[in-house]
């Protein structure tokens, strides 16, 4: 190999003759002849835009060298697992609930083989996918019938597109809200093609708002959970028990979009309290939809229970079949459902497992975490501080927990080298301090964690010392 710098572009080295070097042969094995051309031809080109500039050129070594860098970005998931050492629960930006143990194993079983997605195993003959999850479901929330697709967002709009094309559809102003990504809910109406009929004020709305909004000939109340930010203050709003029994007075349906969707008291653990899908339906609405990937901890998705006959619509609409959920998503919830049906819950679905996990139990892994830092030359300290649930879900609502603290001066140096890490590490500052929370790392991950924590502050503190010494060798006389 020609380890020499060439010094014009005659001598720069052709397409075949890179492919024809050992390191490429080794490179076609294992990214493939077409990926292999097209990167070194874009080094290639680089090459000789940098030729123009500075006139001189890289040797084949070095061009070989970049031409496996290239591949080896080409190659890079966009897509990897992170640490989440933030304190924030349900982290949206973070893909919200991480799955149980047995929800990915049954996620991954279904995955890597044929499955009776579709398939009557005791007939023998086509089945139907909608009935993955269905019994439990009812089992858990006493409704009539469920229904999975995609995510809460498209099962509020296909409960619109089936219920209330063209017809009227009442809410309260005090709940037009937006979620996350710009969607909202007066758009989502206006697509799904009903008619939005606002009742009420921002900041009050009375039962004979519903009443007068009988004469727009409506066909279903609305009512949108705020599960993402507070109203306070001047306030009122009729019962979810009241407005039901003024619809069926009146021969209309009514759907409540629970958003976050939780099956268990969040009292119990210190918190506000959520509705709970089961209050919903013990109030009398027909149909609540509601997130599997937010309080539920199961993977993303909508789920949508109530009357039997007003799920039988939705099953038969053509949009049912664009927005259905997929064979994965159905396996990892049902073996979610059942950590619920079997009392398990808050011991095997993370997200409630990191909600119920006393101050005790995180004070003593924040202090074990920083003794350890500590012994290997970190300035480790703790400090008292809250965890939020997030993901749009209990908005406000704090959790006492105990941080791990590195005081550093360039804490957005270390901030940027704990994400460049495999896996990435996700913390935050509070008061020009890195903080890490306990509460959302989950046990098998301590190890990286701190290895990752001690590499980065070694290699930005060594930096940062080494920047200061060359400042006072510069202002010395």
């Amino acid at each position: 190999m020609n380890r020499t710098a060439p010094t014009s572009l005659r001598d720069l080295p052709s397409v075949d003759k890179l492919l024809q070097t050992d390191a490429m042969v080794d490179l076609i094995s294992n990214y493939g002849r077409a990926l292999v051309v097209e990167s070194i031809r874009e080094e290639l080109n680089q090459e000789r835009e940098n030729y123009a500039v500075e006139k001189r050129l890289r040797t084949e070594s070095e061009i070989i060298q970049d031409v496996i860098a290239c591949l080896e970005d080409k190659t890079q998931p966009t897509l990897v697992p992170v640490i989440n050492a933030s304190g924030v629960i349900l982290h949206t930006n973070l893909g919200r609930a991480p799955l149980s143990r047995a929800a990915m194993q049954a996620a991954q079983d279904c995955a890597l083989g044929y499955s009776n997605l579709e398939y009557d195993l005791e007939k023998g003959t086509r089945g139907s996918r909608l009935i993955h999850a269905e019994a439990t479901l009812r089992r858990l929330t006493g409704a009539e019938a469920a229904l999975v697709v995609n995510n809460n967002a498209a099962g509020v709009m296909l409960v619109l597109s089936a219920l209330a094309r063209r017809r009227g559809v009442v809410i309260a102003r005090s709940q037009l809200v937006e979620i996350g990504g710009g969607f909202r809910v007066p758009d989502v109406l206006k697509q799904s093609g009903a008619r939005l009929v606002e009742v009420g004020t921002t900041n009050r709305v009375h039962l004979a708002d519903y009443e007068a909004a009988l004469d727009e000939n409506p066909v279903l109340f609305l009512r949108a959970h705020r599960s993402n930010f507070r109203l306070l203050g001047f306030t009122s709003e009729p019962t979810l028990a009241e407005i039901a029994n003024l619809a069926h007075a009146t021969g209309i349906h009514v759907v409540d979009d629970l958003g976050s969707g939780s099956l268990l008291d969040t009292t119990r653990f210190g918190m506000e309290h959520e509705p709970t899908v089961q209050e919903s339906l013990q109030a009398g609405v027909d149909l609540v939809c509601f997130s599997g990937d937010k309080l539920l901890g199961g993977p993303q998705a909508g789920l949508i229970v109530g009357r039997s006959e007003l799920i039988t619509k939705l099953r038969k609409h053509p949009l049912a079949r664009a927005i259905r959920a997929d064979k994965l998503a159905l396996s990892a919830l049902s073996a979610t459902l059942y950590h619920y049906l079997k009392g398990e819950a808050e011991k095997e679905v993370p997200i409630w497992r990191m909600i119920a996990a006393s101050s005790q139990e995180i004070a003593e892994r924040a202090n074990r975490w920083s003794d350890w830092l500590k012994v290997r030359g970190v300035e480790a300290e703790t400090t008292q501080g809250v965890s939020t649930v997030g993901g749009g879900s209990l908005p406000g609502e704090t959790l006492p927990t105990t941080l791990l603290v590195i005081p550093l001066e360039n804490e957005q140096n270390l901030l940027h080298a704990l994400r460049t890490q495999k896996p990435p590490i996700i913390a935050r500052i509070i008061e020009n301090q890195v903080v890490f929370d306990p509460r959302t790392v989950l046990p098998e991950q301590e190890s990286t964690l701190l290895n990752s924590i001690l590499n980065c502050y070694m290699v930005v503190n060594k930096s940062h010392n080494s920047i200061e010494v060359k400042d006072k060798n510069e202002t010395r006389p």
